[in-house]
């Protein structure tokens, strides 16, 4: 099984959006293995954003990511990362195809409701800067033989 973070963002908290973010990772199967409400602090945020440190859009992530509080999610399935990478949409919301979360209820680049790992290096760097290992369960769910049936 793979893992994978999701953030729901404060855009998306504020805008009462959790719940259907959620529901829609667990309807497609996946399974939520890490759950948490916060406020990242700055040095949090920069240390998430990293990768990003000198782009001329880096402030303006860390000042959103950290204005409101945001839903950190790890989430666990068969070739998480990239279907939730593809239930997310396009980084533009108003290229993100209907039927994504960013199609379905953004219209923004900078507000775009969710951030997701990109790759499984991200997903392993990005992780811990929200969860301890302690926090990140793993169980088994009975209608996972029905998920992932011949396969």
């Amino acid at each position: 099984m793979e893992t994978t973070l999701l953030i729901i963002k404060p855009d998306a908290v504020q805008r009462g959006l959790m719940g259907r973010i959620l529901c829609r990772i667990e309807e497609k199967g996946l399974k939520i293995l890490g759950l948490r409400m916060q406020l990242l602090s700055r040095q949090r945020a920069e240390h998430l954003y990293e990768p990003h440190k000198n782009k001329a859009f880096f402030e303006r992530l860390v000042h959103f990511i950290t204005s409101g509080p945001l839903v950190s999610v790890v989430v666990g399935g068969e070739d998480a990362i990239r279907q939730i990478r593809h239930m997310m949409g396009a980084t533009d919301c108003r290229e993100a195809a209907p039927g994504t979360i960013r199609g379905d209820y953004g219209l923004s680049i900078q507000n775009n409701l969710v951030h997701g790992s990109d790759s499984w290096e991200s997903a392993q760097r990005e992780i811990p800067i929200f969860f301890t290992e302690d926090e990140v369960l793993s169980y088994e769910k009975p209608e996972e033989s029905w998920v992932y049936a011949g396969e």
